[in-house]
């Protein structure tokens, strides 16, 4: 089975569902933990659950996705999922990433 140029590949891509928050990875912190700054005008710090430290490696600058705490939401989250340089674009195609100025370093 041959790969042509001009197919275009498949991926899953998470998008935000209920109180989920876009946003971008803006220092890392130490102990799982980074400050997100999120599309709804907030800097959370954000820790990195458990079930998904060994998988979900991030670095300053990545775009995630973030699901404030339902006590001290405005301040915490966790990071649930990061997105790839492929799906970034895609979100800024759909215009989901409208208010992330730093957007433009990807």
């Amino acid at each position: 089975m041959d790969k042509n140029n001009n197919e275009e590949i498949k991926f899953h891509m998470r998008f935000p569902r209920n109180n989920e928050v876009l946003g971008i990875v803006e220092q890392r912190l130490g102990g799982s933990r980074s400050r997100v700054k999120c599309l709804d005008g907030k800097t959370r710090i954000c820790r990195i659950p458990g079930r998904l430290k060994r998988s979900l490696w991030i670095r300053e600058n990545d775009v995630v996705l973030i699901e404030p705490w339902e006590h001290c939401g405005d301040e915490k989250g966790d990071i649930i999922y990061k997105y790839r340089q492929n799906q970034v674009s895609t979100l800024e195609r759909k215009g989901l990433l409208k208010g992330l100025e730093d957007v433009d370093e990807f």
